[in-house]
């Protein structure tokens, strides 16, 4: 699964569907084309400082490989906002979360 690097596709994604999943809030825009889904992240400062915005992201990504790797349809790209919860949340929660937010994204 590729990441996102621009910030015109993290723009992009904002338009698309959006599904909250706890303390993640999960965006996605079908880019109309075969490639690989796409994935990025997104921790404000009001998550924490930077010592836990990294802990936040790492969880993540984590979870998104275990979540998305079956439930992510190629041509999309996929933004994961996080929320201060996501640092204490517990990891199979987590991924539970993503998965359904996925599930009901894509049933919209």
């Amino acid at each position: 699964m590729d990441r996102l690097t621009k910030r015109a596709d993290f723009l992009a994604a904002r338009d698309g569907s959006r599904v909250s999943a706890g303390p993640v809030l999960v965006q996605a825009r079908d880019r109309h084309d075969t490639r690989a889904p796409r994935i990025g992240f997104t921790v404000t400062k009001k998550a924490g400082n930077a010592v836990e915005r990294n802990r936040i992201r790492r969880r993540l990504r984590e979870a998104a490989k275990t979540a998305l790797g079956s439930k992510a349809k190629t041509g999309f790209d996929y933004v994961l906002i996080a929320r201060r919860e996501a640092i204490s949340a517990p990891f199979p929660a987590l991924v539970d979360n993503l998965s359904r937010a996925l599930t009901r994204l894509h049933n919209k």
